[in-house]
């Protein structure tokens, strides 16, 4: 049976096929023991069958954020020991006098340089001795390092240094990243980071999914890549710097999926979890992708789906500062001790203040097998509101803080890309997604929200039907009208289907460029082929409102994604008929809106028909999620059972 699970830093959510039925599971989260609440959901689902499990993971992206990560030996070109810490000119506050850059994953004794040197067109000038190489191994021997980056100078055009030396370290035995595999591209600060990163990861990551290989022998564990697809965990542990973004990945795969499905060709998606809320814009190409993520600070230049993330959750904890302002995230209380109304927490979340405000019912979470405490959460809410009078009040602060965060997000990826939200309808997930999307859409005056089936398992259900995927690239500063271009583009095409060959896999490939006009800094990526050219020009002007065809243009960097498709999972469709909801209608209760009480119907959405039609106030709940409905918004389930939401002003 295939499982798919997505580690969430509240909720382990699992979707899996039964007798053709997509069915969900979700499990509070083991922070110390992530693997525990996997194998627990995945042995919960299948029962006796062979699992073949697909994991989206948050282990490498914690290990990121906390800086809990290996200690990394850094080896580069003699001279270039220092190019991880110093970096770009770039701050992330420019004007801050004061301001303090991270600490370098790098530590400064575990930098070491070797005299070598290759020129930027790939000419070896210098090749490291064996005398050097033997005093190389045993000065990272005595380092004490765990893991081993190694990124030479101009490495992209001729790796045979870089291999040289990789040789020579490997009776250390310990996980060694070369940047010549991992990112193939110019620009040494952006290349080594990532390769940084990636030996950074290497041992967290890869002794625990080496532990869910060893629990689960017969099916196979495969993982997502944060640039949307399935890759095997054997590849993921060795390239771990390709998961950072696994599961967010997972909802945008999913919220696409659901999309098409549904006749709808470019959306925002938006997934609100328990710690953090995660939004892509998805156009009528479909998911874009990436090559300038930064990560904790260090920049990962491999492809990810373009997915900007805030700290504003479920579990994010409301406080007020030195100077009496309220303040909300990007704290999380996460599942241990989770919010208030959870029973375990005492400070106030985003899901605490959905709860006084009657936007959740405390008897029918997660299907009712778990009971929220309400007059727990009122009394302690009410002893942390400081001046603001009300805890009526109080919660709404917290409610306006957290949208406006969400708010601020989806405006960079849509406005500030040149894409007018508006004509984006919004697809709302996560377990807290469809708690807030009515009033972001207002706030953003997008007149269309989507609620999938399932919501607060989407991100499981993209995973469980995501591609195989590979991607590939390589630096080589050519014109469009190169012939070189063609046999560049083969030749990674057959590293490609190789690498699938020997997993038994046959895959379609999609060509692209990173193209500038000559003297740019920075490139756009766009489709490879005839049109390349005015492609170019067309994606400079909508995302710098101006472009210029009588300047010349050069081709920075080839791109390749080959991919396996996974067999395909159609959703159940039921005719549609006329009607109110009035058979899933639970009971009515007073809940929060525009500054008073209002008495609203509780819906069951599992109990709705295609074809029902209602507005709010209300309020939908299911086993994953549970949905606001405000006044003078229409909700309409359609053919797969998905609400489309007309949001009025």
């Amino acid at each position: 049976m295939r499982v798919a699970i997505d580690s969430g830093g509240t909720f382990t959510d699992c979707v899996f096929l039964r007798d053709g039925r997509l069915e969900v599971l979700k499990l509070f989260s083991t922070p110390a023991d992530p693997g525990q609440a996997v194998l627990n959901a995945a042995r919960q689902a299948a029962g006796p069958e062979q699992i073949e499990l697909r994991h989206g993971t948050t282990v490498g992206t914690n290990a990121m954020l906390e800086r809990k990560g290996a200690r990394v030996a850094l080896v580069t070109t003699a001279g270039f020991e220092d190019v991880i810490a110093i970096g770009r000119q770039a701050r992330a506050s420019l004007y801050d006098w004061f301001d303090t850059p991270p600490p370098c994953v790098v530590e400064q004794p575990l930098r070491f340089g070797i005299d070598e040197r290759v020129t930027a067109e790939g000419a070896i000038l210098r090749t490291p001795t064996e005398a050097q190489l033997a005093a190389l191994r045993e000065a990272i021997a005595a380092s004490g390092a765990e893991s081993i980056a190694l990124s030479l100078l101009f490495s992209f055009a001729n790796p045979a240094n870089e291999r040289l030396i990789a040789e020579a370290l490997a009776p250390l035995g310990l996980p060694i990243s070369v940047s010549h595999r991992i990112l193939p591209e110019f620009r040494e600060y952006e290349r080594t980071a990532t390769v940084v990163v990636n030996a950074y990861l290497a041992p967290k990551v890869g002794s625990y999914l080496n532990a869910l290989e060893a629990a689960l022998p017969e099916g196979g564990v495969s993982v997502m890549q944060s640039s949307g697809g399935i890759v095997p965990a054997s590849l993921a542990a060795r390239e771990p710097v390709r998961t950072v973004l696994s599961g967010p990945a997972g909802g945008v795969i999913g919220a696409w999926h659901i999309a098409r499905q549904a006749g709808i060709p470019r959306i925002i998606g938006f997934d609100m979890g328990g710690t953090s809320t995660d939004v892509a814009l998805i156009s009528d190409a479909g998911p874009t992708t990436t090559s300038e993520s930064i990560v904790s600070g260090l920049p990962v230049a491999v492809p990810m789906l373009n997915i900007h993330t805030v700290g504003a959750g479920g579990g994010s904890l409301a406080r007020f500062d030195a100077g009496g302002i309220l303040r909300v995230g990007p704290e999380s209380a996460g599942s241990v001790p989770g919010p208030i109304c959870y029973g375990r927490g005492s400070l106030p979340t985003v899901t605490d203040a959905n709860l006084v405000l009657g936007r959740l019912d405390p008897d029918l979470f997660l299907g009712g097998a778990v009971r929220l405490d309400e007059p727990r959460t009122r009394e302690l809410m009410g002893a942390a509101r400081g001046s603001l009078g009300s805890v009526e009040r109080f919660a709404s602060g917290i409610l306006t803080l957290s949208e406006t965060a969400m708010e601020k997000a989806i405006r960079v990826i849509s406005i500030e890309s040149g894409y007018d939200p508006r004509e984006f309808p919004l697809v709302s997930f996560g377990g807290a997604g469809p708690l807030h999307a009515c009033s972001l859409a207002r706030a953003l005056r997008i007149p269309r929200v989507l609620v999938p089936c399932m919501p607060g398992a989407l991100s499981a259900l993209g995973i469980l039907i995501a591609d195989v995927v590979r991607d590939y690239s390589r630096t080589v500063m050519l014109p469009p009208s190169s012939d070189l271009l063609a046999t560049h583009y083969a030749e990674l095409e057959t590293q490609g289907e190789q690498e699938l060959l020997a997993e038994g896999l046959q895959g379609t490939s999609v060509r692209s460029a990173d193209v500038r006009y000559v003297g740019q800094g920075y490139e756009l990526n766009v489709p490879a082929g005839e049109t390349m050219l005015e492609e170019f020009h067309r994606a400079h002007e909508r995302r710098y409102g101006y472009a210029n065809r009588e300047l010349p243009v050069e081709v920075v960097n080839l791109r390749v994604r080959l991919t396996a498709k996974s067999d395909a999972i159609e959703l159940p469709r039921r005719a549609a008929r006329p009607g109110n909801g009035v058979q899933a209608k639970i009971k009515t209760r007073p809940i929060w809106f525009e500054g008073e009480w209002r008495e609203s119907i509780v819906y069951d959405r599992d109990r709705l028909h295609p074809g029902d039609v209602f507005s709010g106030p209300a309020l939908i709940t299911e086993y994953s999620s549970t949905t606001v409905l405000p006044p003078r918004c229409v909700a309409t389930v359609d053919e797969l059972g998905n609400l489309l939401i007309e949001v009025n002003q």
